[in-house]
């Protein structure tokens, strides 16, 4: 059973991906902050 049209199918997936690609690096960026926050900020003085 072929489907019908295999350029839509492939287009599907890596839209699929895109969008996991971005969830991940969105939980990444949000995990950065979390663990820079936490951390003390240096004094800006010498």
């Amino acid at each position: 059973m072929a489907k019908p049209d295999p350029k839509a199918a492939r287009e599907e997936r890596l839209a699929a991906r895109l969008r996991e690609n971005l969830r991940r690096r969105k939980a990444q960026a949000r995990q950065q902050n979390e663990s820079d926050a936490a951390l003390p900020k240096p004094d800006a003085g010498g």
